[in-house]
């Protein structure tokens, strides 16, 4: 099973649109996946931020690798999706 954390920052507009598009775009042709938000502001949200350097919201990792922060482009982040389905 493929996991997605999106690590996001309170009032982050673009962690709001990286989840619309997950939720609404990517997870009907990815059933299988899961998406755990997480508050970057939290004990855990810290520690992954310093663990994968994220410097901009939302910090993307897929499967515990960093694949995308301050945004995402979808057509490549299917294309990894694929890569490991």
């Amino acid at each position: 099973m493929t996991k997605i954390e999106l690590v996001k920052t309170p009032g982050c507009v673009e962690c709001e649109k990286v989840k619309r598009i997950i939720e609404s775009e990517i997870k009907p042709v990815f059933p299988s996946i899961t998406v755990e938000e997480i508050d970057a502001t939290t004990p855990k949200g810290q520690e992954l931020v310093q663990k994968y350097s994220i410097m901009a919201s939302p910090g993307v990792l897929i499967n515990g690798e960093l694949f995308a922060m301050g945004g995402i482009n979808k057509e490549k982040l299917i294309e990894k999706l694929r890569s490991i389905s």
